[in-house]
């Protein structure tokens, strides 16, 4: 690490939450600030879980089509195996974790390491979409996006379901 980056080891982490609705604009601020934080002369890692495969396995990809390499994991515990000792940790698709990412941001955060979590805080149903309503909560830094309706053009805070599934999923 070059001397005019001002870090210590000692130093503790953050975690910041990007959320908001499907084509909301979560994976391309994602992106945006992994993007600073290599500009900063951070190292960064950013992980999906493995389940995401619409644009490209080994990637996160904006709708914009903006790419950034990524790690898919299996499971939330082992972005804490992978991490590497990395600056920044991003992990985009949250919500497909399940709770045990709240802790796993947590752990990184206290060792020191800024983490970046994107994901759907609400179902089509907008009711709360875990667990991002908990890495909300214990975040330093929240920002919720709205996508803009289609039909109407006002803000969109929760995403339409446009098919016949009544799974959260």
């Amino acid at each position: 690490m070059k001397p005019h980056v001002l870090r210590s080891s000692n130093e503790a982490g953050w975690i910041e939450v990007v959320c908001g609705s499907m084509f909301s604009g979560k994976t391309e601020e994602l992106i945006r600030r992994l993007r600073r934080a290599e500009i900063a002369e951070q190292t960064v890692e950013i992980f999906k879980p493995v389940l995401d495969v619409r644009y490209r396995r080994d990637e996160v990809v904006s709708h914009d089509e903006t790419a950034r390499p990524s790690t898919p994991v299996d499971a939330a515990a082992q972005i804490v195996l992978m991490a590497g000792g990395a600056d920044v940790v991003g992990v985009d698709e949250a919500q497909f974790f399940g709770p045990d990412l709240v802790e796993v941001c947590r752990e990184l955060a206290r060792s020191g390491t800024r983490v970046v979590v994107a994901g759907l805080d609400q179902d089509f149903r907008g009711r709360p979409f875990e667990p991002i309503p908990q890495l909300m909560a214990v975040a330093e830094y929240v920002t919720k996006l709205h996508a803009i309706c289609v039909e109407c053009g006002a803000p969109a805070n929760h995403s339409q379901r446009l098919t016949g599934e009544t799974g959260q999923v």
